[in-house]
């Protein structure tokens, strides 16, 4: 079996090996064709990476990567043998190569020759030891090059955010060595003199603590800054267990989400008291929005302008949560039309999506076309220049089956039958007809609901524990955008009847105020 796994990573290797020299033949033949066409120099080659990405079911950014790989390996061919041998894996001549870009094809296949990987000088080397003798090779061959490469590096410092399990994330600044060294520093000095005061807390956190802190100048961390959760009416109002979604983040567990929603982050840090949390309650505001039953796709926002006016900008930015090209999980950037305008394409939900920028400009290049396809969620088809077709599928909301199809027609009550209600209880009210399961009614122009006016009682909120009625199948959701605004001011809860008059009575948190 070791065996059978070492022929395995041999296999791979020469895999990548094989794609490697196929990009580039995709790219010189995708050039050739761009040239006849008459397509300036300069612009030729544009959306090969993008197409290179999709074939090989990767983002466009990581594309762009392979690509580079690709074309740089062509001129390395001892790294490239050795790539091909399974001497080095496709991640370990990534290496090699990242650390000789910044030098002249000649230079770079000089320290090709000195490595010479293919001999197995390098057999046995973990990638810190591979990354230093490339290095020193680079430095040795051309030091002003790498010296550039280093001033430059400082123009790209940035700060990142991305996922982490358990509803964590993290937060990495890319800085010039001694900026970051300095920064950690001072925060390993507070967290020592912390705890040399009693303060119970491990370093870690303390560290992690004043960072957020200071970069926010708010004790726990949330300024006047929008946080936004999607989640269901059942989630926020009735316990429900379904999960939540943070744009730019992913999924929340509910209780979770209700804890931000509802408490604010002072119960998070785990340091707050009762007094401390009722201090620094959040002001929340919460917009309804609406979803089909069945397919979870929201209900449609039109527009005769040339741009995306704001409200349906936030539509696509909540439906879509991340750049809609198919493996790309990319911050929007652009809210853009699939059919174009200018070609007829109006502003509208179903023919609007949001890209990020990159995805944006490549969709523009000649030969890419989208189109809005039938499906029960929002799709779109896209065609490269190649003929390939794409699909890409909007992400199911809180509350949705990923493989969720539209509903058949909800069957109509038995004669004598009361109107279906959402939930129970002495105030439970019946829907009008068009409200009941199966059905969806759109917010007015001002997001008010068209029939019943807002009306909510002071109270806190109380989980609705009884069970809804055996309709046999949970009835539509109602989901609910609760977006964080600021700290220190009353709670506010901003809605009509989210589900009926005794959800809207019995569950509203504090106050409610007008939109």
């Amino acid at each position: 079996m070791i065996d059978q796994l070492r022929a395995l990573e041999d296999l791979k290797s020469l895999a990548g090996a094989r794609q490697a020299g196929i990009t580039v033949a995709f790219d010189l033949s995708q050039r050739r064709e761009q040239a006849a066409a008459g397509v300036p120099a300069e612009e030729q080659g544009a959306g090969v990476a993008a197409q290179v990405a999709l074939a090989r079911r990767e983002s466009p950014a990581r594309g762009s990567r392979l690509l580079g790989l690709a074309k740089t390996l062509a001129g390395m061919p001892h790294t490239f043998a050795a790539f091909r041998s399974g001497l080095l894996n496709e991640w370990r001549a990534t290496l090699i190569v990242k650390e000789t870009i910044c030098l002249t094809p000649g230079d770079r296949a000089g320290v090709d020759e000195e490595l010479a990987a293919d001999t197995g000088a390098l057999d046995g080397a973990g990638d810190k030891a591979i990354v230093a003798t490339a290095r020193a090779a680079a430095s040795r061959r051309d030091p002003a090059s790498v010296a550039k490469r280093a001033t430059r590096a400082v123009t790209e410092r940035t700060v990142s955010l991305r996922p982490a399990p358990d509803t964590m994330t993290y937060l990495t600044a890319l800085l010039p060595v001694a900026q970051g060294v300095a920064a950690y520093a001072a925060l390993t000095k507070d967290a020592d003199t912390a705890r040399s005061s009693g303060d119970d807390r491990s370093r870690g956190q303390m560290m992690a603590d004043t960072l957020v802190e200071r970069v926010t100048g708010t004790p726990g961390g949330i300024s006047r800054v929008e946080i936004q959760l999607v989640m269901t009416d059942r989630t926020l109002l009735q316990a429900d267990s379904e999960p939540a979604r943070l744009p730019g983040y992913g999924t929340l567990p509910a209780a979770v989400a209700r804890e931000l929603a509802l408490a604010g982050a002072a119960a998070r840090t785990g340091t707050a008291t009762a007094d401390s949390a009722i201090k620094r309650e959040l002001e929340l505001w919460v917009r309804r929005l609406y979803t089909a039953p069945g397919s979870g796709e929201l209900v449609a926002m039109d527009s005769t302008a040339r741009l995306f006016p704001p409200g349906l900008k936030r539509f696509l930015q909540i439906r879509d949560d991340t750049c809609r090209t198919p493996y790309c999980d990319a911050p929007i950037r652009h809210h853009d039309h699939i059919t174009a305008w200018h070609t007829g394409g109006p502003t509208t939900a179903a023919n609007g999506q949001g890209l990020c920028e990159a995805c944006n400009h490549i969709k523009e290049t000649p030969d890419w076309t989208a189109n809005p396809s039938p499906a029960p969620r929002h799709t779109v088809a896209t065609t490269t220049p190649t003929g390939h077709t794409y699909h890409s599928t909007a992400p199911p909301l809180p509350g949705t089956s990923a493989t969720a199809t539209a509903p058949a027609p909800a069957p109509a009550p038995a004669q004598g039958d009361p109107p279906q209600t959402f939930c129970t209880g002495p105030a439970a009210q019946p829907l009008p007809p068009t409200e009941q399961a199966g059905s969806v009614r759109a917010p007015t122009r001002h997001g008010r609901h068209p029939t019943r006016p807002s009306t909510s009682l002071p109270g806190r909120y109380r989980p609705d524990t009884a069970a809804p009625p055996s309709t046999g199948r949970k009835p539509p959701a109602v989901h609910v955008m609760v977006t964080v605004r600021g700290k220190c001011c009353p709670v506010r809860l901003i809605h009509d009847c989210l589900c009926c008059s005794r959800l809207t009575r019995r569950s509203c948190l504090i106050s409610a105020a007008p939109t």
